[in-house]
């Protein structure tokens, strides 16, 4: 049976997703799927060949269920205007728990199945206050992710310097370490504040 790379959800990252019946889909088609989180919108890559299949790590499965129409359009910026406000309610409950991390960013998915809410913290924290006071407010799943700076631009970065989109949120599925050694090759300035990104790290482009 035929499968389909699909890139969805906040962190981008790639399923390998299955069509119903005998529907086909083509390149940059927006779908809704069916992935093991819930009910997702997502953007439909390529069929997935062995070699991509081979190629890809830890990937998402699912099914894809529909390509989108333009209720589920209008429902998926119904979804993202809602996330600011819930942005803001999580936290205010951040700050009256006196927790020590720093909200990220939410991801409200499509279906409502569940609240995604990524956060940094340099210690261990213990939000099992939070996420009730979430689960009550919002009377849906929450789920805590943890990410690292570079996860930060990936959630809210969105052009970088060279006028280009960030590699982390355009295509990038695996962020790896950049070290200064890939500049010096490079013959580049070696002046971090120059070839550091929008996470404060050492461009991927190097």
């Amino acid at each position: 049976m035929v499968k389909y790379v699909v890139r969805f959800g906040a962190m981008r990252p790639l399923g390998l997703l299955s069509p119903r019946g005998n529907d086909r889909y083509g390149r940059g088609s927006r779908v809704i799927a069916r992935t093991n989180r819930g009910l997702e919108a997502g953007d439909i890559l390529c069929v997935a060949t062995d070699e991509l299949i081979e190629a890809i790590k830890e990937p998402g499965h699912g099914q894809i269920l529909r390509e989108m129409t333009s209720e589920d359009v209008n429902e998926l910026a119904h979804i993202k205007s809602t996330e600011r406000d819930e942005f803001e309610i999580c936290r205010r409950h951040v700050e009256q728990l006196d927790l020590s991390m720093q909200l990220v960013d939410i991801e409200h998915l499509f279906g409502g199945e569940r609240i995604v809410v990524y956060y940094l913290a340099e210690q261990r924290v213990d939000f099992r206050e939070l996420v009730r006071r979430l689960a009550s407010e919002f009377a849906t799943r929450i789920e805590m992710r943890q990410v690292g700076a570079r996860d930060v631009a990936r959630l809210v970065a969105d052009y970088e310097r060279c006028g280009q989109y960030c590699c982390c949120k355009n295509f990038l599925k695996v962020l790896k370490p950049v070290s200064m050694r890939s500049a010096k090759v490079q013959k580049a300035t070696l002046d971090p504040q120059k070839i550091s990104g929008r996470c404060g790290r050492l461009m991927c482009c190097l």
